[in-house]
C-alpha cells in the first residue's frame, strides 16, 4: 500500500471538460491523447520538471514519466530533428517551442524534411510542433512574432491557430491524430484570458482541421481573421452596430489548408471584405486571402479588398510603441466604416 506521502504526490489529471481556460484546454487535449495513445509523447525545453514555459505540460512528467515527457537542451533544431525521427519510427511527438519565434532555428528541418517526407519517401511524419505566438504582452521583438506567413508557402505543412478554448482542445487533439506534420500556434494573450473561459464537453471530441467557423453572422461586410484578432474583430463588430453596419466575422482556425469555400461564401453574401491579422502587413497571410477573393469572388465585390495588420517593423518592447505597432479595434472600425461607405 502506498504511504500518505506517496498518495499526496500522485499527479492529478486535468478534468475532462468543464469550465476551462484556453491554456488548460490545450493541456487537457494533450493529456487525453497521451492517455489514449502510448505512442504520443512530449519533447521540448523545460516541458518536464518545470511543466513548460506557460505550464501547458504541467504534471505530465509525473503521470507519464521521463520516457514520454522529455526535457531537452536549448536546441530547437535538435528538438525538431528528434521529433521527425521518432515520428518516422511510429511515434507521435508533440514538440514545444517556448516561444514560437525560436521555430526559426528548426526551419530547415521543418521545410526541407518534415514537409517533404511523405512526397519524397511515402513515409509521413505525424508530429505536432506547437508553441506560443503573438504580441500584446510587452515581450519584445524576440518573443512576440506571428510566424504563419513564414510557412504558408511550404506544401506539406498544416498550420492551425485557434481562437477559443473549445477549438484549442479539439484542434490539438486532431493535430496529434493527424498523419502529417502540424504547426500549432497558440496566441499567448489568450492563454488565461477570463473572457475565453468556456464550458467544454466531458466526452472526447475533435475539431476538423481545414474548416473555418462563422464567429458572428453579418450582412454588410466580412472580417476574415484568426487567433487573438478574432476577439478584436468581434469587438469591432459590436461597435459597428452603433453605426448601422452589420459585420460578419470569419474565424479561419486553420491557415493551411485554408477554408477558401467559407471565405468566398461569406464575401458573396456581404460583398465586402476586410482581412485582419497581427503579423506585419507586407508579405502576410492577408495577401493570399485577398488573392483568393479576387480570383473567385471578384464579380461579387462592391468595394476593394482591404487589409488591417501590424506595421512593417519588429515588435517593439515599449508598451506604447507595441500598441502603435499592432492593429487596434478603432482602426478596424474606421476601416470598416470607410469600406461600407465605398
Amino acid at each position: 500500500m502506498p504511504t500518505t506521502l506517496e498518495q499526496s504526490a500522485t499527479p492529478q489529471a486535468p478534468p475532462r471538460g468543464g469550465l476551462t481556460t484556453f491554456v488548460e484546454a490545450i493541456r487537457q487535449g494533450i493529456w487525453e491523447e497521451m492517455e489514449r495513445d502510448e505512442s504520443v509523447f512530449v519533447i521540448g525545453e523545460d516541458v518536464g520538471l518545470y511543466g513548460g514555459a506557460f505550464k501547458v505540460t504541467d504534471g505530465m512528467i509525473d503521470r507519464f514519466g521521463e520516457g514520454r515527457v522529455i526535457d531537452t537542451p536549448i536546441a530547437e533544431a535538435a528538438i525538431v530533428g528528434a521529433a521527425c525521427g521518432a515520428a518516422m519510427m511510429g511515434m507521435r511527438p508533440v514538440a514545444e517551442f517556448q516561444f514560437i519565434d525560436f521555430i526559426s532555428c528548426g526551419f530547415d528541418m521543418l521545410t526541407n524534411y518534415a514537409a517533404k517526407s511523405r512526397y519524397r519517401t511515402g513515409v509521413g511524419i505525424p508530429a505536432v510542433f506547437r508553441g506560443p505566438c503573438g504580441a500584446g504582452l510587452n515581450a519584445g521583438p524576440f518573443h512576440s512574432i506571428n510566424a504563419e506567413s513564414l510557412f504558408l508557402n511550404t506544401p506539406g505543412l498544416k498550420i492551425v491557430e485557434p481562437a477559443t478554448a473549445y477549438d484549442a482542445k479539439g484542434l490539438i487533439k486532431a493535430a496529434i491524430r493527424d498523419d502529417d506534420p502540424v504547426l500549432f500556434f497558440e496566441h499567448k494573450k489568450l492563454y488565461r484570458l477570463p473572457r475565453l473561459r468556456e464550458e467544454l464537453p466531458r466526452d472526447d471530441y475533435i475539431v476538423e482541421i481545414g474548416k473555418a467557423r462563422t464567429a458572428r453572422e453579418g450582412s454588410d461586410l466580412s472580417i476574415i481573421t484568426f487567433g487573438a484578432q478574432v476577439l478584436n474583430a468581434l469587438d469591432a463588430a459590436d461597435e459597428l452596430t452603433k453605426h448601422g453596419i452589420s459585420a460578419e466575422v470569419i474565424d479561419l482556425r486553420t491557415l493551411a489548408p485554408m477554408d477558401t469555400e467559407a471565405i468566398i461564401a461569406s464575401v458573396k453574401k456581404t460583398n465586402r471584405a476586410l482581412i485582419l491579422y497581427e503579423a506585419p502587413r507586407t508579405g502576410g497571410i492577408g495577401g493570399e486571402i485577398a488573392a483568393q477573393i479576387a480570383e473567385y469572388a471578384f464579380e461579387f465585390l462592391d468595394a476593394p479588398v482591404v487589409r488591417v495588420a501590424a506595421i512593417d517593423s519588429p515588435v517593439p518592447y515599449a508598451p506604447s510603441l507595441e500598441q502603435y505597432h499592432l492593429p487596434q479595434i478603432a482602426h478596424v472600425v474606421d476601416t470598416c466604416r470607410k469600406l461600407a461607405e465605398y
